[in-house]
């Protein structure tokens, strides 16, 4: 199932894309009072999940046309920070000297964790407004994240899947100057506009877990990055279990796990994202979050 966030007559709405993938339901209309993405996941019950399937997956009725409505990201102002992951494919890490100007040729013993900051993401077919008066080195990364369905403390990897509510795409735009310049990843990756994401949320039961998902990028149509999610070094069940060791994850957190190797800075030479480029992130059974840099 997948559920969205659009704006249709001035309003914010949530809704279920049919099975058709040409129609939105809204959640109100099939006597669901949630106002938000965020609320629904912080308080939708497992019969009121099950009658939203239904309702996708039943004969068409009279819905939205999706093609009539604005899109904004499926959680548009996350309550938290995202939670992200560094080098979380090996790839990635054997690639990663051109950007951090050192040699990082081992995969971590351990996760590394960073924040975004997000004041509101950018949806799918949005703007990614650069910033050349900050930082000419724009770069991308296709990643796949984890919605986080109810709180989560001290939960055993084996139980991880259970607390996971679905999944979306997030490109995790990065001013590589400013990364470097800092020696973090905050400042680099939370500029306003640094986080599409979407297009929707597919719910967990549609994902066999661990998900094994091919995840790929292009820039302009030329493919950029392509791998699958089953590279990942410290798997999903596995950062669930030791970040909810030492911190609650509350209902609608995101966790964007990383990226493969691909990225522009790594390139040789460098290919940063400019004006009028067109970045697309595909991941199997999700979908296309396609965004052109302003």
């Amino acid at each position: 199932m997948k559920l969205l966030t659009y704006q249709y007559n001035g309003s914010e709405a949530v809704g279920v894309l049919t099975g058709t993938g040409d129609t939105i339901l809204p959640i109100t209309a099939l006597g669901l009072g949630y106002d938000s993405m965020d609320a629904l996941i912080r308080h939708v019950a497992e019969e009121e999940l099950a009658a939203l399937r239904t309702a996708a997956f039943a004969p068409p009725v009279d819905g939205i046309p999706y093609d009539a409505v604005v899109k904004t990201a499926p959680i548009p102002e996350p309550r938290q920070d995202v939670i992200c992951l560094g080098y979380n494919y090996l790839d990635h890490v054997n690639e990663s000297g051109a950007i951090q100007e050192a040699a990082l040729s081992d995969a971590p013993a351990h996760p590394i964790y960073f924040s975004k900051r997000v004041n509101r993401a950018v949806p799918d077919g949005g703007q990614i407004r650069s910033r050349p008066e900050l930082d000419e080195q724009l770069d991308y990364e296709a990643e796949l994240a984890v919605i986080i369905g109810r709180d989560a403390k001290n939960v055993p990897a084996e139980q991880a899947a259970d607390y996971i509510f679905g999944y979306t795409i997030v490109n995790d735009i990065s001013a590589r100057t400013l990364q470097v310049r800092h020696g973090q990843f905050y400042f680099g990756k939370s500029l306003d506009d640094f986080t599409p994401m979407g297009p929707w949320i597919v719910t967990a039961d549609e994902v066999d877990f661990p998900p094994k998902l091919a995840l790929r990028s292009f820039v302009n149509g030329e493919l950029r990055q392509n791998s699958n999610t089953e590279h990942m070094l410290f798997s999903i069940a596995y950062i669930i279990a030791e970040l909810s060791a030492g911190m609650t994850l509350k209902a609608g957190t995101i966790i964007a796990t990383g990226t493969p190797a691909g990225v522009g800075a790594a390139l040789n030479p460098p290919q940063f994202l400019k004006a009028g480029d067109v970045v697309e992130c595909v991941i199997q059974g999700i979908g296309r979050l396609r965004n052109t840099v302003g």
